[in-house]
């Protein structure tokens, strides 16, 4: 017992010594931060504008978490081993200070560390209690990730119902949502999903939607995997019952630990499907008989928890989280959102010779009600497409890193591109009734999306500056395909 408590007292010593160097960054602005932190990007010349699909890291945090790897000694926090009681330490200080960070109380809310965002919806969608006379509502802005949880509602005999979002602004559908909200005849067990930031537009939905929710039975999921880099979601003033979140998405490393944070009295509710290694308090092989399950699920998160935790990660949750308080996520917030507001106005600045516009924002033209994610098309001086995959070609060989698509986000693309319900319907109908040609053309026009920009705690206004000359040299170019 006395090596398990010299082995912990290293692991926190660790963990304290990394603090005290997280301490510099209080008084760095942004210049010295992308210098101290983020200096690769200007070394390599590189434009990063792809905070979006990932995050990138401060080279301190890397610093930071190799120190606690080269001083202590880890294993399988399965077990009561002074290695694995080190482990169980710092896994347990991070899950604290994950409660800590967003304000969540650990008397209402439990932290479950997962693999990913796409992991914590999923762990939510299997395990929820839909069954005949249930519904999930979602809109028509969500993720993927967000949209697979229909297809646990149907197999179980919930009925999904989408509200969708409005054009040209890509908001929600107020009326529609508020309508859905309030529909009789729906059983006890139902589930309202929706994105706090929409990963496609950056479009920003009202948080306020969660207590309206709450007011007529429904369960909340909210996805914040594209709101929480740069905005400070607070679950001491709104309370939804699960978030999904993806820390690489907030700091960069490590990648492959997500999160799902769990209302206790929500979290009693769901039914896992499965159990596995870490989830179990005790299994039997022959106990287990159509009468009898033949185990026992752990109390508490340890039955979310499957398998063995990425245990030697999950400390640098801790240490990118006090990375980004270092710094202030309101601080990152204001100075995404200038940069936002220089790269909107420059970007609709853009005209050809003939007066019509380069570039098409879809959402709000301004940083009212929008983050730091902007969706756009290029047109040729004829109103042609400029094709997305030669623009993400072309930005690539000029050093910039930018993302094209639809982003994992149909709905948000269907609407944006005017693909119509009748024409997706036709599509997925009957693929051998619709000419090949038909439906490569829409499944092409589909995939070719938008352009996304996307920026963070790194950029600055030089990356936004280099991406305005780059769209420049599409200004007045021919050669945009119809469509």
């Amino acid at each position: 017992m006395a090596h398990a408590r010299l082995t912990e007292q290293v692991a926190v010593r660790s963990v304290q010594r990394a603090e005290a160097g997280s301490t510099l960054q209080r008084d760095l602005d942004f210049k010295e931060l992308r210098t101290e932190e983020y200096g690769r990007l200007d070394a390599e010349g590189h434009v990063y504008l792809d905070f979006t699909g990932g995050g990138l890291y401060g080279q301190s945090q890397v610093t930071e978490h190799r120190r606690i790897l080269e001083r202590g000694i880890f294993g399988n926090p399965h077990s009561g081993s002074p290695a694995s009681e080190a482990t169980t330490t710092l896994v347990e200080r991070a899950r604290s200070h994950v409660l800590d960070y967003f304000h969540a109380s650990p008397t209402e809310y439990e932290a479950i560390f997962t693999l990913n965002a796409s992991a914590a919806l999923k762990l939510v969608g299997e395990s929820y209690p839909f069954r005949t006379g249930g519904r999930f509502l979602l809109t028509y802005d969500n993720h993927n990730s967000v949209n697979g949880i229909r297809e646990y509602a149907r197999q179980k005999g919930a009925g999904f119902v989408y509200v969708p979002i409005t054009d040209p602004n890509l908001g929600i559908d107020e009326p529609a949502l508020r309508g859905a909200l309030e529909s009789p005849g729906v059983g006890p067990d139902k589930l309202f999903a929706y994105p706090a930031q929409s990963n496609f537009s950056g479009v920003q939905h009202s948080l306020d939607w969660i207590d309206e929710a709450h007011r007529h039975g429904w369960d909340v999921l909210l996805d914040a995997a594209a709101f929480a880099p740069t905005n400070r979601l607070n679950l001491s003033r709104v309370h939804p019952d699960f978030v999904s979140l993806s820390f690489y998405k907030i700091f960069g490393y490590p990648t492959g630990v997500g999160c799902l944070l769990a209302r206790t009295e929500a979290l009693a509710k769901l039914q896992r499907p499965w159990f596995a290694g870490g989830t179990v308090l005790i299994a039997s092989a022959q106990a287990a008989t159509s009468r009898s399950h033949g185990f026992a699920l752990c109390p508490g998160v340890s039955a979310f928890e499957d398998g063995t935790l990425n245990y030697l990660s999950i400390p640098a949750v801790e240490i990118g989280l006090r990375f980004i308080e270092g710094v202030g996520i309101e601080r990152i917030h204001d100075h995404v959102a200038r940069l936002t507001e220089r790269l909107l106005g420059r970007l609709t600045e853009l005209h050809h010779d003939s007066g019509e516009p380069v570039a098409h924002v879809f959402g709000p033209a301004t940083t009212q009600g929008r983050g730091a994610t902007v969706a756009f098309n290029f047109f040729d001086p004829n109103g042609h497409l400029i094709s997305p995959k030669k623009i993400e070609r072309e930005a690539g060989q000029a050093g910039i890193s930018l993302r094209t698509g639809c982003h994992c986000n149909p709905g948000a693309g269907e609407t944006a591109l005017h693909i119509g319900k009748r024409r997706m319907q036709e599509l997925f109908r009957s693929q051998e009734r619709l000419r090949q040609d038909r439906f490569f053309e829409v499944a092409n026009h589909m995939k070719e999306g938008a352009v996304r920009v996307s920026l963070g705690i790194a950029s600055n206004e030089a990356d936004v500056n280099a991406f305005v000359e780059f769209a420049s040299r599409f200004t007045n170019s021919t050669g945009g395909c119809k469509v």
